[in-house]
């Protein structure tokens, strides 16, 4: 077992012992590498100004993802290669996507600059054709204050996609390949300054750890900690790392149900999602930024247990399973009965998420997904809400509703489920169910919303799956 992190940074090895494993990978990258073209600016993981590239080991070579460094802490970098904007050429020349950037107009003070040429290299990794459209989803986590962004969308247009190298060709190390496929999976514990990190390789030490350490922290993707440790209002102090449990890896597709693997990415749920249930992959689009749903995980939202988290409505009225691994064994909670209060759930001291059951809709089954934001991109819920019925004909045979952002959890609304069973679709039935609806929740005021406002979306959002289901009919008998 190791007492240390093992990652490179631009080909070049780095072993990290004490108190440094525990810090935000940006400030290990600027403060003690001086790699000081990843900029830190909101510590949120919002602007990506901090963007890098995180390969890890993948079917015989590093796969690169980009990531917002400054919601990432050292530790979860253990077995993985890091690119900065200073290792993409390595005579200090720019490189392709810098030059166009330049040439074209697409920087102004530069400070965001080298988040955005990452998230580019990001885009190229997986397909070298650039389109606008591409390339807006792709730098949707990347915040500029001065370009207005059309210029930087028309420069990458202009990048000479030929010239550019990909991350493999261009740190092309059979031995970094080897040691840091072997150092993913090794497990880890470190002692610092009144510190403890555990990064076990199995289910079981994994779960001795926990139930030793009850207040533990498990540190999965992460985004949402780094955020609370970076503005003061949590303190690490026992760190339970799931990233080489082979226990919460792992995915199967089949034709009534998907197994997600807790350790699964959101990035990774979407695109298995995009076939297997489309409406769903919509709604997970808007969860944060591309850098944000490649470092999050499925079991790591769930565990968080928000009452506006994104991937949650729709597993309530799917009737999702989530499984429990403790010292008793593997256990499956419908996650309808998982939550307890806000942020607390029904696992026990020593209980770990290890796997999801995910049903998929079968023929006559409609899913309807809905999230309100002030922003369309990268901003949190105000309000969600997700349908799933069963329809035969104009008649609703059966329904599930659930709704975010408006009690101490996620909610079921029984009530209204009960109102519209064996109705017929119409615009009266849904919005009497609408006045059902709110006798059944209890939103409050915050910073994003008043609660007037989430009770006048309860009910319209009802009258919005009226007018979306009667679309539907009307383009079915066309088609």
């Amino acid at each position: 077992m190791r007492d240390h992190i093992v990652l490179y940074v631009n080909g070049w090895r780095r072993e990290i012992r004490g108190s440094s494993v525990f810090q935000p990978l940006s400030t290990y990258l600027r403060d003690e590498l001086g790699l000081t073209g990843t900029k830190v600016v909101c510590s949120e993981g919002d602007c990506g100004s901090c963007t890098v590239l995180l390969g890890r080991a993948r079917n015989g070579c590093l796969e690169y993802r980009a990531i917002c460094s400054c919601v990432q802490f050292v530790f979860q970098a253990d077995g993985h290669h890091v690119v900065t904007v200073e290792g993409l050429t390595g005579n200090g020349a720019l490189d392709p996507v810098q030059e166009a950037l330049v040439q074209h107009h697409g920087t102004q003070c530069g400070f965001c600059t080298p988040g955005i040429v990452m998230s580019i290299h990001a885009l190229l990794e997986s397909n070298p054709i650039l389109t606008e459209r591409r390339l807006r989803e792709g730098l949707v986590g990347n915040l500029c204050r001065c370009t207005g962004y059309d210029p930087i969308v028309r420069a990458g247009l202009l990048i000479d996609a030929h010239r550019t190298k990909r991350m493999n060709d261009l740190f092309n190390s059979p031995a970094m390949l080897a040691e840091l496929l072997d150092a993913c999976r090794q497990p880890v514990f470190l002692e610092s300054a009144e510190k403890v990190l555990c990064k076990p390789s199995t289910i079981a030490a994994a779960i001795a750890f926990k139930a030793a350490h009850p207040d533990c922290v498990i540190v999965s993707g992460g985004t949402d900690l780094g955020v609370q440790v970076n503005k003061g209002t949590r303190e690490i102090k026992n760190v339970l790392c799931t990233a080489a449990l082979v226990e919460l890896g792992g995915l199967s597709i089949g034709d009534h149900e998907i197994v997600a693997g807790a350790n699964l990415s959101i990035a990774e749920l979407e695109a298995v999602l995009s076939e297997a249930i489309p409406e769903y992959a919509a709604m997970i689009a808007r969860f944060g930024s591309p850098q944000i749903r490649n470092a999050a995980t499925l079991g790591g939202n769930i565990a968080n247990a928000s009452p506006i988290g994104d991937t949650m409505p729709a597993l309530f009225v799917l009737n999702a399973q989530v499984e429990l691994w403790g010292r008793n064994g593997a256990r499956r909670v419908n996650i309808n009965d998982f939550y307890a209060g806000y942020k607390k759930t029904v696992a026990t001291a020593d209980e770990l998420i290890s796997r999801v059951w995910i049903p998929r809709p079968r023929r006559g089954e409609v899913i309807k997904l809905f999230k309100v934001s002030k922003r369309q991109d990268l901003d949190i819920s105000t309000f969600s809400a997700a349908f799933w019925l069963k329809l035969s004909g104009r008649s609703i045979e059966d329904i599930r509703i659930a709704y975010g952002g408006v009690a101490p959890t996620i909610v079921r609304l029984p009530r209204t489920e009960a109102h519209l069973k064996g109705r017929t679709v119409s615009v009266e039935a849904f919005e009497s169910a609408g006045e059902v609806a709110l006798s059944e929740i209890a939103p409050i005021s915050d910073v994003r919303a008043s609660a007037e406002y989430r009770n006048l979306l309860a009910a319209n959002i009802l009258r919005k799956l009226y007018y979306d289901l009667d679309v539907d009919r009307k383009q079915a008998s066309t088609a």
